[in-house]
């Protein structure tokens, strides 16, 4: 049996053990044996495989995120979104709801309101709806714009929930006539 750890130059990297009619390669702690039987580095975020990159920290290797919307799913490897709105943490300003995305949030507008630069920054603003046309309301009714929407009122001698509308009956009564007796 040729002892082929002790030729040079040598056939393994690190260690070399001898085995009967051939040989085994080793590498020390912290490295991997690659494919061609050489040593790599076992902390290389390449081997690690993370989504979206690592940190190796006191010589261990921990996928990381790139934003802190997102945290380490249960492989250690991937990153899955955290819904900010679900948790509270979240506030919104005035007249806006908060809607996830994937790694952080937004603030947008309540139906009825429009995002507008108004006194030096960005604020939601109410629709007039009535003003604009975009109503529901009949012929025979009036539009009143309220935050975020409006409401349609029947006008004077109509009847009905605002949308429809209908013409009150006029009904005469007939002072009695005199009194037989």
């Amino acid at each position: 049996d040729l002892n082929e750890c002790g030729l040079k130059p040598r056939p393994c990297k690190h260690r070399c053990m001898n085995t009967y009619g051939s040989y085994k390669c080793y590498c020390l702690n912290g490295y991997m044996l690659m494919p061609d039987g050489t040593c790599s580095n076992a902390l290389s975020c390449l081997m690690a495989n993370c989504q979206y990159g690592c940190d190796i920290l006191k010589g261990e290797v921990r996928c990381r995120c790139p934003s802190p919307g997102l945290q380490l799913g249960p492989d250690g490897r991937t990153c899955v979104d955290i819904d900010e709105c679900a948790t509270g943490r979240v506030l919104c300003p005035r007249f806006r709801h908060c809607v996830n995305t994937f790694g952080s949030y937004i603030c947008r507008c309540h139906k009825g309101f429009d995002l507008m630069y108004i006194g030096g920054k960005y604020q939601c603003h109410d629709i007039d709806e009535c003003s604009l046309g975009h109503h529901q309301c009949g012929s025979f009714s009036h539009c009143y714009n309220t935050p975020g929407s409006y409401k349609c009122k029947c006008k004077e001698g109509y009847r009905g929930n605002g949308t429809n509308c209908i013409l009150i009956p006029l009904v005469i009564i007939e002072p009695p006539g005199p009194y037989h007796i």
